[in-house]
């Protein structure tokens, strides 16, 4: 007799076999009693849907397209589609590996269900958010838009004014002159006039004498003739002109200013983990005392870095141009010189264990594959500082500009595939001015980048698409010295750990900025920091030159 039924066809539950059935999961299709129905609702890890035996779903099996009289209620393994028996038995899918349909049926509806749940719950309302978003960023543009129109209109009128001002003193010059020119020549029609009142004076006279016939005044006459025949000084004015330039468009473009280009920038879509994937990992609480469980010497007079290849081997780079594999025993594995001869700037090792660091005398981010060194990214007017490998295998390089200028660019290969730089209000997110190349970035498992900046003084961090998130500035407890941070680094519980070299300790981070905890472990100017997979701290001390590797999960 069937283990599940009675003599009198009683159907039981299929979890205790026990008890009659009283209620059907639509979402396991299993049959339950009372009693498992409530122990079945308890597991919150699925949205079940228990309902009365009576009112749940039949099941609508497929008719075999080549034995119409038989149900399909066999799954084929092999070739993934239902099969009658005959088919399995006897038939193309004899000697196949084959499963329940109720099974399968079962197993594909949870499948589903758990579709539509993402769907409804995670990736819907992102798609929301984004059109939301998208939709305020249009409805900003006539706000936008209308400052660089009030922008505009107000330089206009600064140069129209600065205009008029050179026209208005050009009009000031010529009245001017003007004035001294009419001056010049009254000045000379006086003395014209003068002479010609002598003139007519002597001519009267002459007239009298001639009249009167009297010899004495006759005699007595002098001529002055002479004196007159040499005219008086004429004044002569040159004129100005006016000599127009030729307006130099150009020139005037440049001095009134310029747009900045339009930039339709279209950025890879942030890539959603599956809910399995974010689902939270097995929880590693943090130890009330880290412990330094190993100390390699890396011989180096000062250490700047250090990068995990593994639980016991580590990549190093110190003050020359020498870059050591070392194991924890401080055992030399292998070394490796860079192509320019330089010290490098920053190291890190990418998902295949390959070594790349950058070299700010060159400008260039290397790949060190079989100990061949193979140049993958050469810049124009920026200088690389910290690189990390991403999750999906990328570079992120930190960089800055002759004009200490810094931005965070994430390269495929040599690829440029997103450059961040500045905040939603064109602000920019990292640091300038002097000491602004020093700088460390990590990529945290929630796919933010996290970039230590020493002279902001702050730990920024922005999302996958490079939306700022937070910026910490350190812990009020922070009282010895001004918290300055250097290295920089994420484990498997989203914790961002960042080196305090002033303060000798390293702040541990939850993902949304809030302060967690210290670790000490007699740090000496911690400088560069590291996590392998099972969540070990490495630490590199810049003045011993050692690497403590330390437990706090």
């Amino acid at each position: 007799m069937h283990p599940r039924r009675s003599a009198q066809e009683v159907l039981l539950c299929d979890l205790c076999e026990t008890l009659p059935l009283q209620s059907h999961c639509e979402l396991c299709n299993i049959n339950l009693c009372v009693n498992c129905a409530v122990k079945h609702l308890s597991d919150s890890s699925k949205r079940h849907n228990v309902m009365p035996f009576l009112h749940r779903k039949s099941t609508n099996y497929h008719k075999c397209p080549d034995h119409v009289d038989k149900h399909c209620e066999i799954y084929c393994e092999k070739c993934g589609v239902p099969v009658c028996s005959t088919c399995a038995l006897f038939g193309k899918h004899k000697g196949h590996d084959v499963s329940d349909i109720l099974e399968k049926f079962s197993a594909k509806t949870e499948s589903l269900q758990k579709d539509l749940e993402e769907l409804e719950t995670r990736i819907y309302p992102r798609y929301k958010e984004m059109a939301s978003n998208v939709e305020t960023e249009k409805a900003e543009l006539e706000t936008k838009y209308g400052k660089l129109t009030t922008d505009a209109d107000e330089q206009g009128e600064i140069l129209h004014r600065e205009i008029t001002a050179i026209v208005n003193r050009q009009k000031s010059a010529i009245a001017e002159m003007k004035t001294k020119h009419l001056d010049a020549l009254n000045k000379n029609t006086e003395e014209i006039t003068q002479k010609m009142a002598e003139l007519k004076q002597i001519m009267s006279d002459l007239k009298s004498i001639l009249k009167s016939n009297d010899v004495s005044l006759t005699s007595s006459y002098k001529s002055r003739n002479s004196q007159f025949r040499t005219l008086p000084p004429k004044v002569r004015v040159t004129l100005p002109s006016f000599s127009p330039q030729k307006i130099n468009k150009d020139q005037l473009n440049e001095m009134f200013g310029s747009l900045s280009p339009l930039s339709i920038n279209t950025e890879h879509g942030d890539t959603m983990k599956s809910a399995e994937a974010v689902s939270s990992p097995p929880v590693k609480p943090l130890l009330d005392e880290p412990r330094v469980t190993a100390t390699i010497d890396t011989g180096y007079n000062f250490l700047y870095s250090v990068s995990c290849l593994s639980e016991d081997q580590v990549w190093t780079r110190g003050i020359n141009k020498t870059m050591k594999l070392l194991n924890l025993q401080s055992k030399l594995l292998t070394s490796i010189q860079t192509k320019s001869g330089n010290k490098p700037t920053d190291i890190a090792v990418t998902r295949d264990g390959d070594l790349v660091y950058t070299d700010t005398s060159n400008n260039t981010v290397n790949l060190i594959k079989n100990k061949q060194i193979q140049t993958v990214i050469t810049l124009q007017g920026w200088r690389p500082l910290s690189v990390c490998c991403t999750v999906g295998n990328d570079l992120l390089v930190i960089m800055y500009s002759d004009r200490e200028q810094s931005k965070v660019v994430r390269y495929s290969g040599s690829t440029e595939k997103q450059s961040i730089q500045f905040d939603d209000q064109g602000r920019p997110l990292y640091s300038s001015g002097p000491y602004s190349d020093i700088k460390y970035l990590s990529e945290n498992k929630n796919l933010d980048i996290c970039v230590a900046d020493y002279t902001a003084s702050a730990v920024v961090v922005v999302n996958q698409s490079g939306k700022l998130r937070f910026r910490y500035t350190g812990h009020p407890s922070n009282t010895k010295q001004s918290f300055k941070p250097r290295g920089i680094t994420t484990d498997s519980q989203s914790h961002i750990l960042t080196a305090d070299g002033h303060n000798d300790r390293i702040h541990i981070l939850d993902q949304d900025g809030q302060f967690l905890r210290y670790i000490h472990c007699d740090l000496r100017a911690p400088r560069s920091l590291c996590v392998d997979i099972r969540d070990n701290l490495f630490v590199a001390e810049f003045y011993t030159a050692k690497v403590k590797k330390i437990q706090y999960l």
